[in-house]
C-alpha cells in the first residue's frame, strides 16, 4: 500500500481549513494532496475521521494529534513522548485541552512546532523562543502571531526548498550553504507581510522565530537523511 505523507505546508493548510480560517474546506485541501484516484477507504484513518461532518469546533485527542503528526514528512512523533511534553516539558506553552477533553487546532500546531524545534534546541530554549511570540496560552488573541499562521509561514518556506525550484545555485556567489541561508532570510522577510496587525517593534521577534524554525526543520531533514544512509550502509 502507498505510504501517505503530508508536507508541513499541507498540514498547516489542513489545520487552517479545519478551524474555518482558510479559503478552502478540508475536503478541498485533502483532494489536492491525494487525488480522487486514491479511494477514500485507502486514506489514513485519522484523515477519514477528521473529514466527517462535525458539530461545533474541531478538536483533537492527543492520540489523534500524534496520528496526524506522524503523517508529516521527516517526523517521528511517539505518543509517549508527546504525553511527556504536555504534562511537563511544554505544559506552559500548550496548556490543558481547551475543548472539553480535546485540544484545539492551534494547540496541535504548537505541538508540531515543538517537534520541529526539537531537532536542534532543548526545551528551555524552545520555551524562550516561543514565548517571544505567544503569550497567554488560554487566550490566543493576545499572541503576536497565531501558532497555525506561524506554522504555515515557515512550512511554506521549507516547502520551497524541498519541493519547488530554487534560483540556480551554480550561478550564485558564495557557497551552497550561504546561498540557502540567504534564500531563507529573504523569504522570511517577505513572509512578514502575510501577517496582519504586527506592531513594528515585534517584527524582528517574528522574523527571528521564523528563521530559527526553518533552520531547525532543515537540520531535521539532514538528520533524517543521514539516518537513512547509516541504515543503508549497515544493512
Amino acid at each position: 500500500m502507498e505510504t501517505f505523507k503530508l508536507t508541513r505546508k499541507n498540514m498547516a493548510e489542513l489545520l487552517l481549513s479545519l478551524n474555518g480560517t482558510a479559503g478552502r474546506n478540508p475536503h478541498g485541501v485533502i483532494g489536492e494532496i491525494w487525488p480522487d484516484s486514491i479511494q477514500e477507504g485507502e486514506r489514513p484513518p485519522i484523515i477519514r475521521k477528521i473529514l466527517k461532518p462535525a458539530k461545533g469546533d474541531i478538536g483533537f485527542s492527543l492520540k489523534e494529534i500524534v496520528s496526524l503528526g506522524n503523517l508529516i514528512e521527516f517526523t517521528n512523533f511517539p505518543q509517549s513522548t508527546v504525553q511527556n511534553w504536555v504534562k511537563r516539558d511544554v505544559r506552559g506553552l500548550i496548556g490543558s485541552p481547551q475543548l472539553g477533553k480535546k485540544y484545539t487546532t492551534e494547540q496541535a500546531a504548537m505541538l508540531f512546532i515543538v517537534e520541529d524545534l526539537k531537532a536542534t534546541l532543548d526545551f528551555e530554549s524552545i520555551r524562550k523562543i516561543l514565548t517571544l511570540v505567544f503569550n497567554n496560552i488560554e487566550d490566543r488573541t493576545d499572541d503576536i502571531v497565531n501558532p497555525t499562521d506561524l506554522y504555515l509561514a515557515y512550512a511554506s518556506i521549507f516547502d520551497q526548498i524541498h519541493h519547488q525550484s530554487l534560483p540556480s545555485i551554480k550561478t550564485a556567489d558564495g557557497s551552497v550553504n550561504e546561498h540557502i541561508d540567504g534564500f531563507i532570510k529573504d523569504e522570511c522577510r517577505a513572509m512578514l507581510a502575510t501577517f496582519h496587525g504586527i506592531a513594528e517593534e515585534n517584527l524582528t521577534k517574528v522574523l527571528n522565530v521564523m528563521m530559527v524554525s526553518v533552520l531547525t526543520v532543515q537540520a531535521g531533514f539532514y538528520q533524517d537523511v543521514t539516518k537513512r544512509y547509516v541504515m543503508g550502509a549497515l544493512s
